[in-house]
Parts: structure tokens; sequence; C-alpha cells
């Protein structure tokens, strides 16, 4: 497909899977960028070593050497020079940057030979990104999985407020789970899609099978978002997600949310498969997946769904 995010890229399909923590490993990564997306490793969990492990790992897996491929860099965490050296010595060809201010990285990771998307969940953010120089930003609306922002914007209706009011272009993000909601992205600006809950009950992640089979299981409002008071996240309802909702109703402050999080309660239960006591962060589109599906197939359908879609427009009134 041709559009302007393609054109930054490479890749064959505009459609980039999420790099989300403790899911988004060296094989889905390179199960995507193999089959026309662009894989991302999720490098918000992993110390500089690991991330090394994976991009090694990941590049010997590629068909083509040529692959683009990129890695998700929340700028929040103290290692996060660690993990830039570690970038620029694996040539990494995209780095998707969050929760931080773009300005403070961009230039560096450009100069290195990277393209830089940063995500954005409203249109005053993404004025600063454009501004800081980023090749793209990924608008994600609060339906998402994973932190969020704060403003609960819809990802339709984040579109239609940065529509026209970028020279870049903007990647759609939260709540795509079909080739129609491509379609749609597609009519309000966007030239691509990042995928992230679709790509979690897939063979290739590496998050663990029970948790996987509670997203096959999960149905329509099985997520919420919470700790709005913290650091707004949706997850999927479980006994954690009961704690912290009567917290929240009695008025907590960060500093209990914060408490009651502790340390590791996404990797006890994404990756470690409590799903009783872990976090278990998911966007809401989850309740319309039911099989568990190779990554290959993931794109596939997305690419069908589109096409078929997209041939009906004639006939719509």
């Amino acid at each position: 497909m041709d559009t302007k995010y393609n054109a930054v890229t490479g890749t064959k399909y505009p459609i980039i899977q999420a790099g989300m923590v403790w899911t988004s490993g060296w094989k889905l990564a390179s199960a995507v960028s193999n089959n026309g997306g662009l894989g991302v490793v999720g490098g918000g969990s992993m110390q500089a070593n690991l991330l090394n492990e994976h991009l090694v790992q990941l590049k010997k897996s590629l068909q083509k050497p040529d692959l683009p491929f990129a890695v998700n860099l929340p700028l929040l965490y103290k290692h996060v020079e660690d993990q830039l050296r570690i970038l620029d010595e694996n040539q990494v060809p995209v780095v998707i940057t969050s929760a931080g201010n773009p300005k403070t990285y961009t230039k560096l990771l450009q100069k290195n030979g990277a393209r830089v998307f940063h995500v954005v969940s409203s249109l005053k953010f993404a004025l600063k990104a454009q501004e800081a120089g980023v090749d793209a930003v990924i608008a994600e609306g609060f339906e998402a999985g994973g932190h969020n922002g704060r403003e609960e914007t819809t990802t339709l209706v984040l579109l239609q407020e940065l529509r026209n009011q970028l020279k870049i272009p903007v990647i759609a993000a939260g709540g795509i789970g079909s080739g129609a909601a491509m379609a749609a992205a597609f009519a309000l600006g966007a030239s691509a899609v990042q995928v992230g809950s679709l790509f979690v009950p897939t063979e290739e992640s590496s998050v663990h099978i029970n948790y996987k089979q509670a997203l096959i299981e999960a149905g329509s409002g099985s997520t919420e978002l919470c700790m709005k008071a913290l650091n707004p996240v949706r997850l999927l309802k479980n006994n954690f997600y009961q704690d912290i909702k009567r917290l929240e109703i009695k008025g907590a402050s960060p500093e209990t949310l914060k408490n009651a999080l502790g340390k590791g309660r996404a990797k006890l239960g994404m990756l470690e498969g409590n799903l009783q006591d872990g976090e278990l962060e998911i966007g809401q589109i989850i309740s319309t997946v039911n099989t568990l599906k190779p990554a290959k197939q993931v794109l596939e359908d997305l690419m069908e769904d589109y096409h078929s879609v997209k041939a009906s427009v004639n006939n719509w009134p």
C-alpha cells in the first residue's frame, strides 16, 4: 500500500505491531516483520542486556536483512540511556518513543539513523511532537490497552482533532481490531495503524498461555481504565482490578494506589500467568478476539477485511 507511512518505513502493510511489555519479544516482532508489518520489540520491560539479546535474535530471524523493525522505548525509565546505546549498536531503523518529552532524544536517535515515532493522546502533545522533529505521531485513543491518556479521548475523536493539523504522518492506535477500523482511520487522515491487543493472544507473543486463554474468553465490558490518579491504565477485570476499584471508590491517594500496585505486578499477571493477582493490561477490542492465531494470520485477516471494505465503498449510501 502506498501511504506516507509506508514511504517512511518501507513495509508492505501500513500496520505496526505495538511494542507491549512482557508481550512483544523478538519472536513476535520477527513474525510481524517477516509477514509485511512493522514488528516491534517492547523495550519497556527490558534492561539493556536483555534488549540486546532480543535484537540480536530478531535480526538473525529476519528473512531479509533489510526488513524494517522497531523498538518501543518509554522515556521515563532510569536505564533509558543504556537502552539508547543498544539501539545504536544494533542500528534499529525505527524507534517508537512514549511517556516523556520527545525533544529529549529525537535528534540523537535521528542522528544515529533511526526514524522516530512518538505516541500522543491529544492534539496538544501531537503538535509538540511535530515541533520536536519526530517523523510521525502515533495517535492513541483511550480504547487502547496499557497506559493511557488522562483525557479519555477516543481514537475516532482524536483523529478528527489531528486531521489537517499536522504535516507529518499520523498513525492511528487504540481499538483497531479489523480492516474496517483501518479504513475508518485512513478516511480520517491516518496513513497507518498500530495494533496491540490482537497480537497478545498469538502463538508468538511471550505472555503466559493462561493469559492468552483469558483474553480469548473475554467479552464486552471486560476492561476498564483505572488508576487515573496515578498513571491511567486499561485492565482486564480480575481480583487485582477489584482491589484497585475499591480503593478508587474510597478516594485513594496516588501513594496508596502505588503501594497497592507494588512492583512486578504486570509481570506476575501477563508473563507468569497469575490471573487473579496480576495486572492484566489489554485494550477494549479484545472482546472481538475468540481464537489463538499466528501473527501472520492476524495481518492477513486485517488486510483481507480492509480490501473487502474498500471494494464496497462505491455501494455506500
